[in-house]
């Protein structure tokens, strides 16, 4: 059974528009017009126990309204959701104990407190035992590597300190789906890896239905095997990471590397591939996937090839690529 299970999720917003000038603002006092936007039109999607899902797709596509209203913080236009067997925005008890969102711009820590105030507050809240929130909050500490920041003011903390305080409020009471929007937003190269670490532990551990939305593709590529990509707030593509891959990328990286590091003209290499560059990393074509075997063997009989080698086109560029059109 799905942890969670959108049908026909929409939501749409009205905004004012105001007329220019003056005459504008008054007119507006008597007559008002307004117009409608679809944030989120027509979502479905099914999320199995323990998948650890990426979310995609540019600004403004839909994502974080689509993650509030299954967190319940907003109502939706129309269709249905269902996680853990409860309707997110009927904000029943029993399902705010078991659900977690973090918002990678947003705090919940209290800002002049030590963290670990913030946290016994938490527990008080959730009504957890005193010996579960010392070795939850102890180990949790220990694998992000702030143990010794728990009593230091979340102002002095640094933004990956920070960030990695706020997943362990939103872990705190062990909950059994995570929404996760931007959690590795500003964060420097070695706080995002302990963070994906950190996740990827935690769901093989404790079986955590997660939903991650991220710019970062390198977060996507090492925590998800799934994707869901939404733009103008309908779904794109929603299935496995390697089939986007093989729908939307429809050639490879060729590079060759030549005896001496000699170069050719440009019309002489047109016929194996669109050349991308030529130069001391070598020559690279993009080549179609169903040309690559005869390419290279072409290359390899008629140019002076010292190396050759094979790749698949960068999953960023790719999902760049997406968003664009």
């Amino acid at each position: 059974m799905p942890v969670i299970e959108v049908r026909g999720l929409t939501k749409a917003f009205q905004t004012y528009k105001k007329q220019p000038g003056f005459s504008g603002a008054v007119k507006g006092l008597f007559r008002r017009h307004y117009e409608q936007t679809l944030a989120v039109n027509d979502v479905n999607f099914k999320i199995e126990p323990g998948e650890l899902v990426g979310f995609l797709g540019p600004n403004g596509a839909g994502k974080t309204t689509t993650l509030k209203m299954l967190a319940g913080l907003l109502y939706p236009t129309g269709g249905t959701a269902q996680v853990l067997g409860y309707t997110p925005w009927e904000r029943h008890d029993g399902y705010r104990r078991q659900f977690a969102l973090l918002l990678g711009q947003k705090n919940q820590l209290w800002w002049d407190l030590p963290a670990r105030e913030s946290l016994e507050l938490n527990a008080k809240i959730y009504g957890i035992p005193a010996a579960q929130f010392n070795r939850t909050v102890d180990e949790m500490t220990e694998m992000l590597s702030v143990r010794d920041k728990l009593n230091v003011s979340v102002r002095e903390l640094s933004l990956g300190e920070r960030m990695k305080m706020e997943l362990i409020a939103a872990l705190l009471h062990q909950p059994k789906v995570l929404f996760l929007d931007e959690p590795t937003i500003g964060l420097d190269v070695v706080s995002q890896k302990t963070v994906r670490e950190f996740l990827r532990h935690h769901n093989a551990t404790r079986q955590t239905t997660i939903l991650l939305t991220s710019h970062y593709m390198a977060d996507i590529q090492e925590l998800c095997q799934r994707v869901i990509i939404i733009d103008h707030g309908k779904i794109f593509f929603d299935g496995r990471l390697d089939e986007v891959l093989d729908r939307f990328a429809d050639f490879k990286l060729v590079t060759i590397q030549t005896e001496g590091g000699k170069t050719f003209p440009a019309e002489t290499l047109a016929k194996y591939g669109d050349v991308i560059s030529q130069g001391a990393e070598g020559i690279k074509f993009k080549v179609k996937r169903d040309r690559v075997i005869p390419v290279c063997k072409a290359l390899l009989d008629e140019l002076p090839v010292s190396d050759i080698d094979i790749q698949e086109v960068p999953i960023e560029d790719v999902i760049r690529q997406i968003f664009a059109r």
